[in-house]
């Protein structure tokens, strides 16, 4: 085993797997016989159950098409039974309502014949009394009336009944009768048959003759009550047979229509039963033939399966090999346990990344140069001050130190700065007013002017000395951006080598071990056998591991060029800053230089001009813009 297998990565992992993979190949290839040989027992009883089931659900699909024919036959049979019985319940029903119209009316028409009749009766009988009782008084005067002649006789019974006091409504009730049976007669006597009542009254008095009348009604309403009787029979009769012949239509009716749903239904069933017979016999064909297919390919594939061992050993050896010749530099690069200023090996290291870590995001959180440089030069420390003996962390401390101290000077400073400008403003503001009313104030102009130009000649010598640290800061940077980017080149030669080697290695497994999927099992069966199936589990752990060397080996190439990339831009982006820092103070410097410069001038001119008014004022209002321009 080389010094890669012996060290402590997981490089080493990978080839220890590779050797026993190797044995296991050789193992697996005395158990394929024997799964070989129970594969095809179970392939055998496979095609003899599957051709059972076809022919069990071909002979099953034959008899349900025969009964379902045989029930749509007795479904037509029904339909047109329904149709008959409802045309013949339709002219019953018909024959009914027209029996019971004609039976309403001729009830109503007897109604009122009857009642005419009993009328006319009533009032016969009544008249008779009168007559008779005004006879027994005047025999005489009533057997003078002609009855031979209508006209005399009613004339005649009109005066008894008026004496008698007999209501004239049922005098005209009685007229009306008389002349009615009177025509009767005449119409009887004209066909040949002459009317008893006209015989019996030439014979008589009027008594008779009304008497004669009375017993014609009452035969008459006899007979009327008679055929009432007898039509009222008929159509009962009539009615009972039609709504007998309607209960027995109506019952077969049902009868016909509880066969046809029950035929229907059991037609539904039977075609239910035909479509999932149709599909199990579809199943039971596809089937068999995924299972014949299947079998011939497994009995094919069986005399490969001991190139493919011979082939995966070849594919193991050769990729252990590759990772052998071209892995021990980036191993080195990855795992090594003694990179100084690469990797965290004790808790000091640890915190002063951290302390360069922190620093660096309070100078991109506060956009501040100064800060940003202080990252650098703690860098600086941290990566070369251990090499050369010293104690890196005390000069940590003292580079913080420093600039903890430089921001408070510059925290003041620009607190001074603040209550100056507040102080001139308002000074400023006063003088300006008061100028205008008393030249004597220019004498303090002349005083702010001199205190002004002092301070800015101070400030002047401040912003010389701010642009020579910064020059200095400046060329440590340039070592120290120099010095990294040769370190980031000869960790990148390694990483790229170890990450090449690592990923041959992988495209040799992958192409072997992926280079074909199993396909799932369409039903259950015993597992297939294993055609070497390429020892997948454990080339794949192999795999795994290999990726875990090209993620670690890809990362740290990533995190070198980041790194790289993040310093690069850093030091242009602070080099940017400096340049413009050092342009900015310059600029500050000269313009201190020519305002105090303009100061002196304007002292001179306000000294030696103090009476011109106009001057001076004006003088104060340059000051004044100045002051706010500043401020």
């Amino acid at each position: 085993t080389s010094a890669i297998a012996e060290t402590s990565n997981p490089l080493g992992k990978v080839l220890d797997l590779m050797d026993e993979l190797a044995a296991k190949v050789t193992k697996e290839g005395e158990v394929e016989v024997k799964a070989f040989k129970e594969y095809f027992d179970w392939c055998d009883d496979t095609a003899k159950n599957g051709q059972f089931a076809i022919e069990t659900a071909t002979k099953q699909v034959e008899k349900l098409t025969a009964k379902i024919a045989q029930l749509t036959g007795d479904i037509q049979v029904g339909d047109e039974n329904i149709a008959v019985l409802a045309s013949a319940i339709a002219t019953a029903e018909k024959e009914l309502a027209d029996a019971t119209l004609i039976r309403e009316k001729e009830a109503s028409d007897f109604a009122a014949s009857e009642h005419e009749l009993v009328d006319a009766v009533d009032t016969l009988d009544r008249a008779v009394g009168i007559l008779q009782k005004e006879a027994s008084k005047n025999p005489a005067a009533l057997a003078q009336v002609d009855t031979s002649n209508m006209a005399n006789m009613l004339q005649a019974l009109s005066a008894v009944l008026d004496a008698s006091a007999f209501p004239g409504k049922d005098q005209k009730k009685l007229a009306a009768f008389v002349q009615e049976q009177q025509r009767a007669s005449e119409e009887d006597a004209e066909l040949g048959a002459p009317a008893a009542a006209t015989y019996k009254s030439q014979s008589g008095g009027i008594v008779e003759v009304l008497e004669d009348m009375k017993e014609k009604a009452e035969s008459q309403l006899s007979d009327l009550r008679k055929a009432e009787n007898n039509g009222k029979h008929n159509f009962d009769m009539l009615k009972q047979s039609l709504e007998d012949q309607l209960g027995a239509d109506n019952k077969d009716m049902d009868e016909e229509k509880s066969t046809k749903a029950a035929n229907e239904e059991a037609k539904a069933t039977d075609e239910g039963d035909l479509e999932v017979t149709k599909k199990s016999l579809a199943n039971s064909q596809e089937e068999l033939e995924t299972a014949r297919s299947t079998c011939m390919q497994t009995a094919s594939d069986h005399e490969a399966t001991v190139n493919a061992r011979t082939e995966e050993l070849a594919v193991i050896a050769k990729a252990r090999q590759i990772l052998e010749e071209t892995s021990s530099g980036a191993v080195a690069q990855s795992y090594s346990f003694v990179q100084v200023g690469v990797r965290m090996q004790n808790r000091a290291d640890l915190a002063r990344s951290e302390v360069v870590t922190m620093v660096k995001s309070l100078a991109k959180k506060h956009h501040s140069a100064a800060l940003a440089q202080l990252a650098s030069k703690i860098a600086a420390v941290v990566k070369y001050g251990a090499l050369g003996g010293e104690d890196p962390f005390g000069k940590v401390k003292g580079l913080i130190s420093d600039m903890i101290s430089k921001l408070e000077k510059e925290m003041n400073e620009e607190a001074l700065e603040k209550d100056y400008c507040d102080e001139q403003m308002s000074k400023t503001e006063g003088k300006k007013g008061e100028l205008e009313d008393d030249v004597a104030k220019m004498t303090s102009k002349i005083d702010t002017a001199s205190a002004k130009s002092a301070e800015l000649k101070e400030q002047v010598k401040e912003l010389e000395n701010e642009l020579g640290e910064l020059a200095k800061e400046q060329a440590v940077m340039d070592k120290i951006r120099q010095e990294t980017h040769v370190d980031y080149e000869t960790a990148k030669v390694d990483l790229e080598l170890g990450l090449s080697g690592v990923r041959k290695a992988l495209s040799v497994l992958r192409d072997y071990y992926n280079g074909g999927s199993e396909d799932a099992s369409f039903m259950q069966q015993p597992a297939m056998p294993e055609k070497h199936s390429k020892a997948t589990g454990a080339g794949q752990s192999i795999i795994g591991i290999l990726e875990v060397c090209e993620s670690d080996f890809a990362k740290n190439l990533a995190k070198e060029e980041t790194e790289e990339e993040d310093a690069q831009s850093s030091y242009e982006k602070m080099t940017q800053e400096n340049t413009i820092t050092k342009t900015t103070k310059e600029q500050d410097v000269k313009y201190k230089v020519q305002e105090s410069k303009s100061l002196d001038t304007t002292i001179a001119e306000v000294a030696g001009d103090r009476e011109t008014t106009n001057t001076e004022l004006a003088a104060v209002n340059e000051y004044y813009a100045k002051i706010k321009d500043r401020c």
